[in-house]
């Protein structure tokens, strides 16, 4: 049951009322309202009511924040030390290409960034991020503790959201039975329990580009929130793409050419996947060292999330040089790490901790 803010008078009749009126709310309202669902105090029609109504009125960054900040709240939390990096598509483009996120995790992982990706089953494509790494033979029902410690002995790590968000499974039917999205879609990037200190955000909508980016400015991370200008949720080799750089507060905006990097366009259908044991063996390919369009797209994907790394920090990656000369670093440590067989340890050694894991905990 829904508890009343007595000191505010915030309950849900005053926040629909606001959101009727097309009222923003505030950071602190929307968080009230996560922490009744996540609390499991909502009822059904609360939960659905509120999505909806936030929906049509069209979110703010500070209301998308207060959901952000308090589901992450009642995540179970895992430390990882050192500095962290999460790279991660939100979905929805509809273009059923290969887990381009999964394996541009796994190569700046080969290049020496610690990667913590925050994920799930796919639900608008054929293939999510824990379907294809499943596939490949990673164990994924760890506990907490041990996924922390994965990323220090492998150099990355996979938090499955549905374990590490458990109090989510109190707005699932609401959410299923409204079947379009809602704020709670936008929210997976927002979220990772490990809290990572940089973030590489692939967004198929550009509203909802805007508002992850200014979510990651108003907390004042280090982030790139990007988007192919074909409709991706990707740097695209197929056109241009645009990044929102934030930094220190502020979002800048930028235009990635592929052929400025030395990659070659082609259409986005030769980025095209298929089911999860599909798209496993193309990681195995791209890993091995085949050329083509999804190896590019790899590249370009890698190499924006390692310059988040090297711009937001210290310069392992390239230091506090331009974007572009950051992008261009990132994408030949990328080349690298592939090339020279880096990337491909990386997905052996982490298979082998995870599997290690699993039986270890059954002995």
């Amino acid at each position: 049951m829904s508890v009343p803010d007595a000191q505010t008078d915030r309950s849900w009749p005053r926040l629909f009322t606001d959101l009727l009126k097309g009222s923003d709310l505030s950071s602190e309202d929307t968080s009230w309202a996560m922490e009744q669902i996540m609390a499991g105090g909502a009822s059904a029609a609360q939960v659905a009511g509120f999505l909806i109504a936030l929906r049509a009125k069209g979110e703010t960054v500070s209301e998308v924040r207060g959901l952000a900040d308090t589901m992450r709240e009642f995540a179970i939390a895992i430390n990882v030390p050192g500095e962290t990096l999460d790279i991660v598509g939100t979905g929805g483009d509809g273009a059923h290409t290969v887990n381009i996120s999964t394996m541009s995790a796994i190569v700046a992982a080969g290049a020496g960034a610690r990667v913590v990706k925050h994920g799930n089953r796919a639900s608008s494509s054929s293939s999510g991020a824990a379907d294809v790494l499943e596939e490949l033979g990673l164990a994924l029902d760890l506990p907490a503790q041990r996924v922390g410690a994965v990323a220090v002995d492998a150099g990355i790590t996979f938090c499955f959201s549905q374990t590490f968000h458990p109090s989510m499974r109190h707005a699932a039917v609401p959410r299923r039975e409204l079947g379009v999205p809602t704020a709670f879609n936008i929210l997976g990037p927002l979220t990772n329990p490990a809290r990572p200190k940089y973030s590489a955000v692939g967004c198929a909508d550009s509203r909802v580009a805007d508002l992850i980016a200014g979510v990651f400015a108003d907390r004042g991370s280090a982030a790139a929130v990007f988007r192919g200008d074909d409709g991706l949720d990707e740097l695209t080799v197929a056109t241009t793409s645009t990044v929102r750089w934030v930094r220190n507060g502020q979002i800048t905006l930028h235009r990635v050419d592929p052929g400025a990097l030395g990659i070659a366009t082609a259409s986005a259908d030769a980025l095209r996947g298929g089911d999860a044991a599909h798209n496993a063996t193309v990681v195995h390919r791209v890993l091995a060292g085949a050329e083509g369009p999804i190896r590019d797209a790899v590249l370009l994907n890698t190499g924006i999330a390692l310059s988040v790394v090297g711009n937001g920090g210290p310069g392992r990656y390239g230091g506090q040089s331009s974007f572009e000369e950051a992008l261009q670093i990132g994408v030949d440590r990328a080349r690298t790490a592939i090339d020279d067989g880096s990337a491909a340890r990386v997905l052996e050694q982490w298979i082998a901790i995870t599997r290690d894991g699993v039986d270890s905990s059954r002995r």
